[in-house]
């Protein structure tokens, strides 16, 4: 079960990969500035994954009307992360939870992915500017995708 509703967010800092080289992204600095929607998935280069973050991407303008920033967390190294958003045109900040730490302190990390061992579940957070998980969904399967009109009128009653 993801962590619930009302519960303060986990902070982090993960990389992702930018124009200029690796970045540290640290979900705090946003605090008191912009809502926070997490979108963790499974793995790139997926069918279910692409199709979700390319979505998300082309409705960005959704979101950021809604004054939120959206992050995609993945297993995957950010070199893995980034050459899949250029192929596919995502345009979500994409950040790699490699060692899998975040995903458990979301209490969204899988025991076994299709025989893989350990990975991330698919699942959706919205977090207040002041850090408060609002909505939080991990789907029952990975290859079903959050329900995002519940995302999207969670951050319109922030």
């Amino acid at each position: 079960m993801p962590l619930s509703p009302g519960t303060p967010a986990p902070d982090f800092t993960l990389k992702t990969m930018t124009a200029d080289g690796l970045k540290d992204v640290t979900l705090s600095s946003v605090r008191g500035s912009k809502n926070v929607v997490l979108l963790f998935f499974p793995a790139a280069f997926t069918g279910v994954c692409t199709q979700e973050l390319c979505d998300v991407s082309s409705g960005f303008s959704a979101y950021a009307d809604l004054d939120a920033e959206v992050y995609g967390i993945s297993p995957d190294t950010p070199f893995a992360q980034d050459a899949w958003a250029k192929q596919n045109g995502i345009t979500v900040t994409l950040l790699s939870d490699y060692q899998k730490e975040v995903a458990k302190a979301y209490d969204v990390l899988l025991p076994d992915l299709i025989g893989l061992g350990p990975g991330s579940a698919r699942a959706a957070f919205v977090i207040d500017k002041q850090g408060v998980i609002r909505y939080a969904e991990q789907t029952p399967s990975p290859l079903e995708l959050p329900n995002f009109e519940a995302v999207r009128q969670t951050l319109a009653s922030l």
